[in-house]
């Protein structure tokens, strides 16, 4: 391009943009008379700037009682700070009344957040709320069910845990079928763990006496958080089948319980006493010989629809 005398006023310039996160297309133009100019076309404000940082998690406390501060945090004329619940009481500093609003602090404290503690959880939650996320988050681990052990995982872990260091028996039942069983009853208590193919639940179950009567609980193994999905456990059991020649005139006796399945954290802990539902099987229906025998068990388990 030829440049005349005045071709210094025509060099390519770039206009100076605002600082700060932008969003922004340079656009390459020609202006009248020559040269060229590069401008920016958008400047829109892309999402807000984030940073992580480390800090003491003492500053996050209310110093009287320890806990997480949250908004609204207050202070007193000599700039010590405390939480909603502790302004009864005169600063232990300075013996001055926690009435002045810190909206500066307020600030920090509705921001600063953290990430969920639990393995898979990739949350962040405000640090005043960590203790409350923690309890109904659906990454919180499983307790172990056997007395002592101190194991705790999420359920595929407390599994495999169980059937490897506690010998626990583990079986698995397809989706919508029934399967039948058959469980030995010692006493006082026998449990194992059933495993819905393709649902992904996990169901301590659990055989208890009641007096010359065997009860059997089913427990969905699960953290507190997770609400959903629900499931609907169907187990029944019969004393054998009708002899052939009253086979037209009587029919089998059965018993059954149909209900929603109990969710814990720690099914180890759940005892029969505090379960709505479970099935509870006479004497006559176990079979075998000796002080150990068996329960012939069915038992069907689905998602519930509502």
């Amino acid at each position: 391009m030829e440049m005349g005398s005045d071709h210094s006023a025509k060099k390519p310039r770039l206009e100076q943009l605002p600082s700060g996160p932008l969003n922004q297309e340079i656009v390459v133009h020609e202006p009248a008379g020559g040269g060229v100019a590069a401008v920016a076309a958008e400047h829109v404000p892309t999402k807000r700037a984030e940073v992580g940082m480390k800090i003491d998690v003492t500053v996050l406390q209310c110093p009287l009682c320890l806990r997480p501060l949250k908004p609204p945090v207050f202070q007193c004329k000599g700039g010590h700070l405390a939480c909603a619940g502790c302004l009864d009481g005169a600063c232990v500093k300075c013996g001055a009344a926690f009435d002045v609003p810190n909206t500066a602090m307020d600030a920090v404290v509705a921001v600063a957040r953290v990430q969920c503690p639990h393995d898979g959880c990739e949350t962040y939650v405000p640090y005043h709320e960590v203790q409350e996320h923690e309890s109904v988050c659906p990454h919180a681990p499983c307790h172990c069910t056997e007395p002592g052990c101190g194991f705790a995982g999420a359920t595929p872990e407390l599994v495999a845990h169980l059937a490897a260091a506690h010998a626990m028996p583990v079986l698995k039942v397809p989706r919508f079928k029934a399967t039948r069983i058959q469980v030995t009853v010692p006493e006082p208590v026998r449990r194992l763990l059933v495993c819905a193919e393709d649902e992904g639940g996990a169901f301590l179950l659990t055989l208890g006496a009641l007096g010359d009567a065997t009860l059997v609980s089913a427990v969905c193994v699960r953290p507190a958080g997770c609400e959903w999905p629900r499931y609907k456990v169907k187990m029944w059991s019969s004393n054998g089948p009708a002899p052939v020649a009253l086979a037209a005139d009587r029919r089998m006796d059965i018993v059954l319980a149909d209900f929603e399945a109990t969710s814990s954290a720690t099914p180890g802990a759940i005892t029969f006493d505090k379960l709505t539902s479970y099935l509870i099987v006479p004497p006559g229906y176990l079979v075998g010989d000796g002080p150990s025998k068996e329960l012939p068990l069915q038992i069907r388990i689905e998602k519930t629809t509502s």
